[in-house]
């Protein structure tokens, strides 16, 4: 038998006096209430109720395991109430993934307005390169750069991940403007570390790796090199998100328009659950409107 059920009729034998209020209770039978009772007796090897053909009374371990049925009982419907509570409202720790360029110039300021809107959910944002397993490390979404795996995971499309040229006025005037591919052999070109070396500088209508010189600034982060770009060291090639404030205002300029490569996808990626919490809902509502691949491109500010 289901010891929760057994429990749950054996309180109700105690607090309503008899067997047979008890089945009232729960709609079944006085004998079905008896194979309750025998059935916890028989788990613990001793008898909860002292009975004559008068009364029913509670032994002395049959008030002890009342008292603490009716304490497993409250917590299971705390329990319970909390989570229909949780469904009700956004509310809890959302954690989520994202890459660092993306994370930190986007998702992080878009997310300040998302909590805004959600004052019960607190969140967690780790930034990282690398393919984090979601469902292993316990993550209730994921943003993704480039062609999926057949992971399993749900996968809705955000805006592609576009990349662009780019160099200060000042390197500009200086080392003269790029009009092809070929010239970059001859500029101070930033690299990114996180670039295999297939693709490293690869532009469009190239079949390999683009020839340039051996840079003299290299990094694993977007932003190390946009900053060395800034102060007119060289030409860097990022994501579009990470630079489009710096052309914008005119501290960056676009070069070789037509050789940038080709935008990757750009996916929000998570689990299947066929109740998922309104925290996670409203996140997802959130970012296929703030990112979705129909929108204007958004600002941080916006």
């Amino acid at each position: 038998m289901d010891k929760l059920r057994s429990m749950e009729v054996f309180v109700a034998v105690v607090e309503r006096g008899s067997f047979t209020a008890a089945a009232e209770a729960f709609g079944i039978s006085p004998v079905m209430v008896g194979k309750h009772i025998r059935a916890l007796e028989e788990r613990l090897g001793a008898a909860l109720l002292a009975r004559t053909t008068r009364r029913q009374s509670l032994t002395e371990i049959g008030r002890q395991y009342a008292d603490q049925c009716r304490a497993i009982l409250a917590q299971i419907s705390a329990a319970e109430s909390g989570a229909e509570a949780m469904r009700a409202v956004p509310r809890g720790k959302l954690k989520i993934t994202a890459p660092v360029s993306f994370g930190s110039e986007w998702v992080s300021p878009a997310m300040t307005e998302y909590l805004a809107l959600h004052p019960e959910v607190s969140l967690e944002l780790n930034l990282n390169d690398r393919m984090v397993d979601i469902v292993e490390e316990g993550y209730d979404a994921a943003i993704r750069i480039g062609v999926l795996e057949d992971s399993g995971l749900v996968a809705r499309a955000l805006r592609p991940y576009g990349m662009v040229i780019c160099a200060s006025p000042a390197y500009l005037a200086r080392a003269g403007t790029p009009r092809t591919p070929e010239d970059l052999a001859q500029h101070e070109c930033l690299d990114f570390m996180q670039w295999t070396h297939q693709v490293r500088w690869r532009l469009k209508g190239q079949p390999g790796a683009g020839k340039v010189r051996e840079s003299r600034f290299r990094s694993n982060n977007g932003q190390a090199l946009r900053i060395a770009a800034l102060r007119g060291f060289g030409i860097v090639m990022q994501a579009e998100i990470l630079l489009a404030q710096d052309i914008a205002a005119g501290r960056l300029v676009p070069v070789l328009h037509d050789h940038v490569p080709a935008a990757r996808p750009m996916h929000l990626v998570y689990s299947r659950d066929r109740q998922p919490t309104p925290k996670l809902t409203t996140f997802i509502a959130f970012m296929l409107d703030r990112f979705s691949p129909t929108t204007p491109f958004p600002t941080p500010s916006s």
